[in-house]
């Protein structure tokens, strides 16, 4: 059983990584201080070398917060056909509402540098997701099939790339892009795709 202690420690953790993913999203990460975030969290500068090390080892906190929220919504295999892409297109959507979504694609610039410390667990986040996606697409369903020469692999590089794509426009532009609207929209673009073949 944890000490009262323990839990006031992992308590102080938790208020740090969410005000620090509140705090990169809304100036950037290299324009945040540790100072602005622990004063949002509330808590003692000094708290985070303690917790993380410095500045880099929080924002890596604040990638993998992000990776578990992505696995808790992938660890389940989705249903084959138009239920399962329900399903799927309105996790995708429910996932951007979140503002941690904003600060994954505003690091993401970062992240495409190989030298950068986020790199390699975007690849691996981005990786789980198109995974995810095409074990939708890889499952048989009543006759129906991808076009000839599309895999479920292209799916999941396809559909992932739209859902990255209608999310940014959405962030720039709330008031002219319907996000529930895109994603239905994507959604009856990939069930007509499938459509059995006469």
């Amino acid at each position: 059983m944890p000490t009262r202690r323990a839990e006031t420690s992992q308590e102080s953790r938790r208020l740090l990584v969410e005000a620090a993913a509140t705090a990169f999203a809304a100036r950037g990460y290299r324009q945040t201080t540790v100072a602005e975030v622990a004063e949002l969290a509330g808590i003692s500068r000094g708290s985070i070398p303690w917790h993380f090390g410095n500045k880099e080892g929080l924002l890596l906190a604040v990638v993998e917060h992000a990776f578990e929220l992505v696995s808790r919504n992938t660890a389940e295999p989705r249903l084959p056909g138009p239920e399962g892409l329900r399903d799927l297109t309105q996790m995708s959507a429910a996932f951007v509402r979140q503002p941690i979504t904003k600060l994954m694609i505003s690091l993401l610039a970062d992240a495409m540098d190989e030298d950068s410390p986020v790199h390699d667990r975007y690849v691996e986040l981005h990786g789980a997701m198109r995974a995810h996606i095409a074990a939708w697409a890889e499952q048989p369903y009543d006759g129906c099939g991808l076009p000839e020469g599309v895999t479920p692999d292209d799916v999941g590089v396809v559909v992932l790339g739209a859902s990255m794509g209608i999310h940014q426009q959405w962030r720039l532009a709330p008031d002219r892009v319907d996000l529930d609207r895109a994603f239905d929209s994507l959604q009856r673009l990939l069930l007509a795709a499938v459509q059995p073949r006469t």
